[in-house]
């Protein structure tokens, strides 16, 4: 089986194929995964990884797949106190896809009754999930890695 141990998050040339990942399935470090048409490899990273939709995996025989963020059963969260609900949300390490008129979040009945408590409207949809990375602009939101390095927060 042909492994992929190389992420590429800049693309410059077409994929060979394409790969549909929900959310929680596009965090991985090492598994067995399939192409939109069925071809199986082996995702094997030195580290856990967040795939971001568009990033490419280059398979041993150089072959690239296109990791596409696969739609899912989500909340859309509208109303008048954005940046309220976005507060709330954050406080709750809960990942969210922000945008001008509304926020995406994983389907959770208890963030959906805070929110609508708050005044909010909810209303569920399916579309790929891509929320924003944590606080230094990668990663997931509830991983709490404390990073060695220069730019790390100290305590």
């Amino acid at each position: 089986m042909l492994s992929a141990q190389t992420v590429i998050t800049s693309p410059t040339s077409s994929a060979d194929f394409r790969c549909s990942l929900n959310y929680s399935d596009r965090f991985v470090r090492r598994k067995r995964l399939h192409t939109d048409c069925g071809m199986a490899f082996l995702l094997d990273l030195d580290k856990a990884t967040n795939l971001r939709h568009t990033d490419q995996l280059k398979l041993a025989d150089q072959t690239l797949i296109e990791i596409i963020a696969k739609p899912e059963f989500l909340a859309e969260i509208t109303g008048d106190k954005m940046l309220e609900y976005v507060w709330h949300l954050g406080n709750r390490h809960t990942p969210a896809q922000v945008e001008a008129k509304r926020i995406l979040i994983q389907h959770d009945h208890v963030i959906e009754h805070m929110i609508e408590h708050l005044g909010g409207s909810v209303t569920h949809i399916t579309e790929p999930f891509m929320p924003l990375g944590g606080a230094y602009g990668h990663g997931r939101t509830h991983s709490h890695e404390h990073v060695k390095s220069t730019h790390a927060h100290t305590h």
